[in-house]
């Protein structure tokens, strides 16, 4: 049996972060028609920020919050922990699309970042969070050149980045693939075990701020009741409020301005069994725990646990199911958990022994500007944030900021930024969108071995303002 195969046999088939030992007890599901001044639907990030965040701004308010299965069960709970400042995916995606509003979101995004862990802090939240900064890595000397050139230009602009070559970052971790690294160390971007966020912050609503909470309570539709009121209607009963935000993210909502603005996008992941000391020596990463990814369009993510595992995820096992599959089946991918681990061994083909115990997939939503999409209907009744494009650990609270302040909750003016008020290109019709997707994902698989170079279909969608820029 090949090593990659060897490995992955005895993997356990769920996220790593869903420990049984932190995992509270699914609650309730909604039997009786209920009524509140606020309702939530969806118990990830964006959903628990905003009912974080609401509470805050009136600590009165009634607020129920529903989740279709159970708190951290979608994407909030399955994504790889990298906890980062950045608002827009990235400095080049706000340099393309929010050029003029790049100072301003730099600082809404350090201010997010600071008020986020203060409230850890404050509510004695451990979702093991490690201040490690974020390190991209190049994988071959033509890439090196370019993030070279990338560190002299942020370095003159006054940001706080470190500069390895070959030989020295290969002493921060240790892989013959790695030909430079660009450490970012600004503000407290880092890494945290999100299921253990979704779950510090449930504890909180629930028992501390006295949000009710509904889970395995699905949402069946939404409508408004007069000028004044809004109606769920939810498998168990009917709940009736003021006002609604929908925290759905990648899952279909029944609102056409949220369908077409995202597509659901799987993503897999694989975890090692703790390393051994001998293990940690071989890669020396256990020292400086940098949260990495390589520098690609299809970039892999890899970072250390708390008790030295190694998550590794992306890269050209990202896949795009036709007419927005979502299913369970698709988390049951074989092949693609096999390609992971094909690329873990090539990065450190020093740890040959090792062993993977979990494997995973997860949906992300994905809009046509790469970061979140928010929006508001019913006469400012029903609001929205939505498609973090994978990067939304730290942005789904200030996603959820934007949904509440647009349902009235001390608006502020933030809300008259193009990046609120902009209009978002909708996602073209199948099979349009699926071949679409398909062809741009080929296309940067290409231009990945081919030095970075994009092609012609790549910069006929730069034109366009939909080529993939982070």
């Amino acid at each position: 049996m090949q090593q990659h195969i060897e490995a992955l046999k005895d993997a356990k088939a769920c996220p790593l972060w869903h420990d049984p030992e932190v995992m509270p007890e699914v609650l309730p599901s909604l039997a009786t028609d209920e009524k509140c001044e606020l309702l939530i639907v969806g118990g990830g990030f964006t959903g628990l920020w905003a009912a974080m965040q609401a509470k805050e701004r009136k600590p009165d308010a009634d607020i129920i919050l529903i989740e279709q299965t159970f708190v951290g069960d979608g994407a909030s709970g399955r994504c790889g922990g990298f906890l980062s400042t950045s608002l827009a995916h990235g400095e080049t995606n706000v340099a393309h699309r929010f050029s003029a509003e790049a100072d301003r979101l730099q600082e809404l995004g350090t201010q997010n970042m600071k008020e986020l862990l203060e409230t850890l802090d404050r509510y004695n939240i451990d979702a093991r969070y490690e201040k490690t900064g974020v390190m991209d890595v190049a994988l071959d000397p033509d890439s090196a050149v370019d993030m070279h050139s990338e560190y002299k230009q942020a370095k003159a602009n006054g940001e706080d980045v470190v500069w390895f070559d070959k030989d020295a970052v290969r002493k921060q971790v240790n892989s013959p693939t790695f030909f430079g690294g660009l450490w970012h160390r600004r503000g407290q971007d880092g890494v945290v075990d999100p299921g253990r966020l979704c779950w510090g912050l449930k504890e909180v609503l629930l028992n501390q701020l006295g949000v009710r909470i509904f889970e395995e309570t699905r949402l069946l539709g939404v409508e408004p009741v007069g000028k004044e009121g809004m109606r769920a209607n939810c498998e168990g009963g009917v709940i009736h409020s003021e006002k609604i935000l929908l925290a759905t993210n990648a899952f279909t909502s029944s609102i056409k301005k949220i369908r077409r603005s995202v597509i659901p996008v799987w993503d897999y992941q694989i975890a090692t069994e703790p390393l051994t000391g001998e293990q940690l020596e071989k890669i020396g990463w256990g020292q400086s725990r940098h949260a990495l990814g390589d520098y690609s369009n299809m970039f892999h993510y890899f970072r250390m646990t708390k008790d030295n595992r190694i998550t590794y995820g992306g890269g050209a096992a990202v896949r795009y199911y036709f007419n927005r599959g979502i299913d369970e089946k698709f988390a049951e991918a074989p092949d693609l958990y096999e390609q992971l681990a094909q690329e873990f061994f090539a990065t450190f083909p020093q740890l040959d022994d090792v062993r993977f115990s979990h494997k995973w997939g997860g949906i992300i939503a994905t809009s046509t500007r790469f970061c979140m999409v928010p929006g508001v209907t019913y006469d400012g009744r029903l609001a929205w944030s939505v498609g973090y494009t994978g990067h939304g650990v730290g942005a789904s609270r200030f996603g959820a900021r934007i949904g509440i302040e647009l349902l009235g909750y001390q608006p502020s003016d933030i809300l008259e930024m193009q990046f609120v008020t902009a209009k978002v290109l909708p996602w073209a019709p199948e099979p349009f969108r699926w071949l679409g997707v398909k062809f741009t994902q080929n296309a940067l698989i290409k231009a990945d071995k081919n030095g970075g170079k994009r092609g012609l279909w790549l910069k006929f969608l730069d034109m366009l303002g939909l080529g993939f820029t982070c």
